[in-house]
């Protein structure tokens, strides 16, 4: 087996995710309790009782999803399951990079909370939205963005999720522009998405001066096992090429499909999504039926997957 770990982003979120290890691991306890220094403040009660609609808020969304992929990730390794790689999407990827010790849980997560905080901020400054256009060739999408994109209300293809799935971000007229020019060119759906901003976009560039000034100030360890970046879909043991394409990230979109393509051609075989939700789980069989894809959220889940492939 070569086993790598995928980390779920925005979008996963689910009230009383992480509960499940928070009532029976020690070791989450000791995270849980670790966060709220890095935090100030108990991200418990919005976790596990909502509603909803506050953890979807993006300053809660994204501390609480790396919170919850590095304890199930840290209790897998703990009891000898050893990945060969990982990979996560968007806010994923950090949870991905503290797996790979490429710096510690404190630092991950007070990097995610500036992140989540900046992002929002920038939602605030340059207000925009995204929008998922499904059943249409990714070139085709990029040709609809160019055409009507401008330095004043920029349109970008942000997530190449899967083929035939992807999803644009920018300023809402430029981006609704595009629904219609897509509704008319033969998509099969198209969704204006509820978010708080035009995230790997253009618009997202006041986020960048924040966390370029933190990045500068923390310690960053080469990967101890490849992590597959979302800018270009490659795998990375590098510090310094993390950091870079860590900032790049913020503007630039997520090649998800690359990724996982990559993944699969450099010989890992059994992916193990690592949070709540199936959305992972889900792109990998459009990406590549063949994969070997299952989801771990529960402590339950993780026992069974342990007792199945521990040497």
């Amino acid at each position: 087996m070569k086993l790598a770990l995928l980390c779920p982003g925005q979008g996963s979120q689910q009230v009383g995710m992480g509960k499940d290890f928070y009532d029976g691991s020690p070791f989450a306890r000791e995270i849980f309790l670790r966060s709220h220094e890095v935090l100030g403040y108990d991200i418990r009660p919005v976790l596990f009782e909502g509603p909803l609609e506050r953890l979807t808020q993006t300053q809660y969304t994204q501390p609480a999803l790396f919170l919850v992929s590095y304890i199930i990730g840290k209790e897998l390794m703990s009891r000898g399951i050893t990945p060969q790689a990982a990979a996560g999407h968007s806010l994923g990827e950090y949870s991905a990079l503290a797996l790979a010790d490429v710096f510690d849980f404190e630092t991950g997560l007070s990097l995610v909370k500036l992140r989540a905080e900046s992002m929002a901020q920038a939602g605030q400054i340059s207000p925009g939205t995204m929008a998922a256009i499904i059943g249409m060739p990714d070139d085709q999408i990029q040709d609809i963005c160019e055409d009507i994109s401008s330095a004043e209300a920029p349109v970008v293809p942000a997530n190449f999720n899967s083929p035939g799935q992807c999803v644009i971000s920018g300023h809402r007229s430029a981006v609704q522009r595009a629904m219609e020019l897509a509704r008319s060119a033969g998509a099969k759906r198209v969704i204006e998405l509820n978010v708080s901003g035009a995230f790997h976009s253009p618009l997202m560039q006041p986020a960048r001066d924040p966390l370029t000034r933190k990045l500068s100030t923390v310690s960053l360890q080469d990967a101890r096992f490849p992590v597959y970046t979302n800018v270009d879909g490659a795998p990375t043991l590098s510090r310094h090429e993390i950091q870079t394409k860590l900032l790049n990230q913020l503007e630039q979109p997520v090649r998800w499909s690359q990724t996982i393509e990559t993944m699969g051609k450099d010989g890992l075989d059994t992916f193990v999504e690592i949070g709540p939700g199936r959305v992972l789980q889900g792109l990998n069989r459009r990406i590549d039926r063949h994969l070997t894809t299952t989801g771990i959220d529960t402590l339950e889940k993780l026992e069974a997957f342990v007792h199945a492939n521990a040497d």
